[in-house]
């Protein structure tokens, strides 16, 4: 019977394969390169076969797979290995789910074919009759839709005939797992696009109908309801109204009925086919945010109830006591007809009064048919009469659900956006790759060093955070792309040991100490004063003349060849607090390059220096060579002891070359000078500080870990060189968990201890062995990871190392991108993946390729925390704001106490209104500070989380908006304080 249910798989995969083979073979090639003349737009033939291609070489693979293994029929045949293979595979998912949630384009683009070109109809029936099964274009199209389904039918069958000792059992236990999740993940993303589109056809609707109002339409928002109203004006009587009810955001206007319409009262969007009542026309008046609006509730009416309802229960307690009279009067033997007469007038005059009371509680529970809204400052109130009181008490109930999940979704530390800075190209092609804030904080302001290149040339853009962050200089350093970037801080007083503090009066002004290391000697010089001083260029193409010592004689690291020189430069100040981020190139850029020699092992880097200009022929590599004297071991320490920079923080950049240069300031950089440069066999992957020493990943597979010495220079000489991958798989992420360093190689992740440098512990992160991880932070005792061109991210917990929960971003981009157009968004779907992370005030940042930035409140992980535990499901959230193309990289910097920045009023506030609008006349739009403020919301600390990427894209613009499309070729920052 198992050869029996794999001979109908093997069947089924044909037929389909074949389907799939006539839908590119019979349709999609001849109409994209025709014999004849253009049948069809080429664009919509690319709409109508979206992801087809892709899909058939799947299974054809997979068809092959399942041939072989039929071919070679035994009893104990394993088919469950070959289902994982296949279905376990996220590009699988993100194949089928992009080609369903294009399927009613697809479908549309055939329909939009036939009626621009006859040809077209008569193309569709004749490739009917041609192809072997006789099936029309739409019957094929739907194959891939109904496909994966079948697979779980298939896999069931085989279960049914498979003991539980067979080899194969536990193989289709876990197939079948895989293939409920593939079939689960691609319905919820179909539901959540479709559900995406329609609300924005919706408010597209909307913003058609309603004449001046643009910018309604934000990924976030949904349509509840349409009511007509009248406004009660204290000059000019009532007015007819029209008020839309948004998730977050009520609008009024004008309503002007057409003639002989009939008047609707209330449209809510699951009430009709038309979401709003299109027999009114509509002028726009004014626009609200939901958080700025507050219902009047009357005081006086809820007291006057509860005061009748006090008073029916005092009646319903005297016509008990009479009751109770009435039957104690029918004892007495004495006539006593005069006393029931009063006891029966007295019952009936209380029934009455309890009548009236109830009538009067009965009438107050209808809710009168005025409504009353005030702004949050009370700067203008508003009073609309509903149409029942039932309309009214309809529409007050959403307003308040909306209020109430607009404050769930809208807690303090939601992320504000500040500015979006454009960052020109100096030349064709640069992008960023990698960005870091250094730990000084000067004076002036704080600083992010930001990376781009375009693979020739490395540069260094310093924003700096005064009172309006801004870029003051973009400076080529290297000739090869910075793919890394590391914040390392100097030495704190309790780490320099019985060390004195070095007198800085033992210099004089202006005089620094020089330092420069060639083969086995040292030279000391002085820095040049007077006018004959000047700064020596930084040039990473900078060689030795023929006077330079021999490779073997350079100073060289254990395993990686690293060679070095040194010069000291201006002081930092103390470092500031190290946030959970990103500091590597977005993993679509890097590529990981495998390990090759870019530089003879031993070749000198000279780093600069100073020139003086006597009237010696030598420059200044000739004069650090002179022999100016030479210093043991020993004596280099303590040189280097009483060095105040020695214990200055530093920025390390990792090259594509296998160069790191070290600064010791923006100064330095400033003027191309770098402390320090090390020469590697391979490509710097990654670079991190931890528990003083510096670990460099290169992409050969090596882990190089530099040590302090103890005047806490950093030499290559005394650094270990740890093999924790190969060329093939390189250690392509380090993040510090708990005092141990996880290193991400292929699809594993390495615990190492780093005190003893050795390996603890290594787990697999899902089943893909091609997939490396590409990005990974640590919050908490949580780990956020994510994989190669994958669209998940995982959490994993960081002592027992079990995998927590996964969760998908595909739905949320769906959502943001649902206003797009309909070619970019399926292509930002098909390779949608996350390019970067940041953990930063409980939220994960979530970078994408899709331009798209995600944040996602992060759960509280404990000791006890399992797989099961986690509320579930975590939806992360889209900002308005990302970038047109990839995101590049996340990083975030926590700015000094009484830090303030300022920016200049927004050109638009959160709601698509310009800033100096106004609500009738005379109701102005707050700003966010000012609505936390009547909120009673704690301020923002100050955080800033900075974006870097591929242009600006305001998500909320619809295409037809002057805007969209200007930053698409600009480089920008996007920054917002959480």
């Amino acid at each position: 019977m198992r050869k029996h249910v794999m001979m109908t798989l093997l069947d089924t995969e044909q037929s389909y394969v074949e389907s799939l083979r006539t839908l590119i073979q019979g349709y999609m090639r001849p109409l994209k390169h025709p014999d004849g003349g253009s049948i069809v737009d080429p664009l919509l033939v690319d709409e109508m076969f979206f992801q087809i291609p892709e899909i058939l070489e799947h299974h054809e693979d997979f068809l092959e797979q399942v041939a072989g293994c039929v071919g070679q029929w035994h009893d104990r045949q394993t088919v469950g290995h070959l289902l994982i293979q296949s279905f376990s595979k996220d590009t699988l998912a993100n194949m089928y789910s992009a080609y369903i949630d294009n399927f009613l384009n697809a479908k549309d683009a055939v329909r939009i074919a036939k009626e621009a070109k006859p040809a077209f109809h008569k193309f569709l029936e004749q490739n009917m009759r041609e192809n072997k099964e006789k099936q029309a274009l739409g019957d094929l199209m739907i194959k891939p839709v109904q496909r994966i389904p079948r697979y779980e039918l298939l896999v069931k069958d085989l279960l049914k005939h498979t003991p539980e000792d067979h080899p194969d059992h536990a193989f289709l236990l876990d197939a079948q797992r895989d293939i409920k999740r593939l079939a689960e993940k691609i319905n919820k993303g179909r539901r959540s696009a479709e559900e995406a589109e329609r609300e924005t056809r919706v408010i597209q609707e909307i913003e058609a109908h309603i004449e001046g109002v643009e910018h309604i339409l934000n990924p976030q928002r949904k349509f509840l309801r349409q009511e007509m109203v009248m406004e009660a004006k204290t000059v000019g009587g009532k007015k007819d109204r029209s008020l839309f009810l948004f998730s977050d955001l009520i609008i009024c206007t004008t309503l002007k009925r057409k003639s002989g319409s009939l008047r609707r009262s209330s449209m809510s969007l699951y009430s009709a086919a038309s979401v709003i009542d299109t027999s009114s026309k509509y002028k726009f008046l004014w626009k609200l945010p939901l958080e700025d609006v507050e219902v009047v509730k009357s005081s006086t009416q809820a007291t006057n109830k509860e005061s009748i309802q006090k008073m029916i229960s005092r009646l319903d307690e005297d016509l008990s006591t009479l009751g109770q009279i009435s039957k104690l009067s029918e004892t007495l033997s004495f006539p006593h007809q005069s006393l029931d007469e009063v006891i029966k007038d007295l019952m009936a005059s209380v029934h009455r009064e309890l009548s009236e009371k109830q009538s009067l509680a009965f009438s107050m529970t209808f809710l009168p048919t005025k409504l009353e809204f005030t702004t949050a400052s009370a700067e203008s109130t508003f009073v609309f009469e509903f149409t029942s009181p039932d309309a009214r008490s309809n529409f007050e109930q959403a307003f308040e659900e909306a209020k109430k999940k607009l404050a769930m979704n809208k807690d303090q530390w939601d992320p504000e956006f500040l500015k979006a800075i454009p960052i020109m190209k100096t030349r064709s092609g640069m992008q960023f790759s990698c960005a870091s804030p250094s730990h000084s904080c000067p004076d002036s302001g704080c600083e992010v060093w930001v990376c781009n290149s375009d693979g020739y040339v490395g540069q260094v853009c310093l924003l700096n955070i005064k009172d309006e962050p801004t870029v003051e200089a973009c400076i080529a350093v290297c000739s090869a792309r910075i793919i890394c970037i590391a914040a390392v801080p100097g030495l704190k007083g309790r780490e320099r040991g019985s060390e004195p503090n070095p007198a800085p009066t033992s210099r004089p002004p202006g005089q620094q100490l020089h330092i420069s290391i060639s083969h086995s000697s040292l030279e000391l010089t002085e820095r040049p004063t007077g006018p004959g001083a000047e700064l020596v260029p930084f040039d990473s193409d900078d060689t030795d003349d023929e006077d330079s010592p021999s490779p073997s004689s350079t100073l060289q690291s254990q395993a990686s060849h690293s060679t070095i020189s040194s010069s000291y430069g201006n002081d930092e100040g103390p470092g500031s607090k190290d946030m959970a981020t990103e500091t590597t190139s977005s993993e679509e850029e890097q590529e990981f390059p495998v390990a090759s020699s870019y530089g003879a092992p031993g070749m000198l880097g000279v780093g600069g220096g100073s020139r003086a200009q006597t009237e010696s022929p030598m420059d200044g590599r000739a004069m650090r060579r002179s022999s100016r004297g030479s210093f043991t071991r020993a004596s280099l320490e303590d040189l280097l002891s009483i060095d105040p920079e020695a214990y200055q923080s530093s920025v390390w950049l990792g090259t594509e070359d296998g160069c790191i240069h070290v600064y010791q300031s923006s100064d330095n950089i400033r003027n191309r000078k770098n402390s320090m440069k090390m020469q590697h066999s391979a490509s710097i992957l990654c670079i991190l500080y931890l528990d003083n020493k510096v670990f460099v990943s290169l992409a050969n597979g090596e882990v190089i870990v530099y040590q302090r010495e103890a005047g806490s220079f950093w030499d290559p000489q005394s650094s270990q060189t740890l093999v924790l991958g190969m060329p093939a798989s390189p250690v392509t992420k380090m993040v510090p968990v708990g005092g141990k360093l996880w290193c991400g190689s292929q699809n594993r992740v390495l615990i190492i201890n780093t005190a003893t440098l050795v390996q603890e512990h290594c787990f697999q992160v899902g089943t893909d062995s091609s997939r490396c991880v590409t990005c990974m932070v640590a919050y908490g005792q949580g780990v956020w990871l994510a994989l190669q061109g994958s669209a998940q991210v995982k959490l994993y917990h960081a002592q027992t190392w079990e995998s927590l929960t996964e969760v998908d971003v595909a739905p949320a981009v769906h959502k943001m991108l649902a206003g797009a157009d309909a070619i970019i968004r399926q292509h930002k779907a098909a390779c949608l993946r996350i390019t970067a992370l940041l953990a930063c005030k409980d939220l994960l940042w979530i970078g994408t390729s899709a331009g798209v930035v995600l944040t996602l409140a992060i759960p509280a992980v404990s000791s006890g925390t399992g797989a099961g535990t986690l509320k579930s499901p975590l939806m992360p959230m889209g900002s308005a704001h990302g970038h047109t193309g990839h995101v590049r990289f996340l990083t975030s910097i926590e700015l000094p106490e009484g830090f303030d920045m300022n920016f200049p009023p927004p050109t638009t506030d959160s709601t698509g209104n310009q800033s100096g609008s106004t609500v009738d006349g005379n109701l102005q739009r707050r700003d966010s500070a000012r609505r936390r403020a009547s909120a009673h919301i704690p301020p923002k600390t100050n955080h800033l989380v900075i974006s870097g990427g591929d242009g600006y894209e305001d998500f909320r613009l619809t295409n037809s908006s002057e805007t969209v499309g200007r930053d698409d070729s600009t480089n920008h920052l996007l920054l917002w304080r959480v």
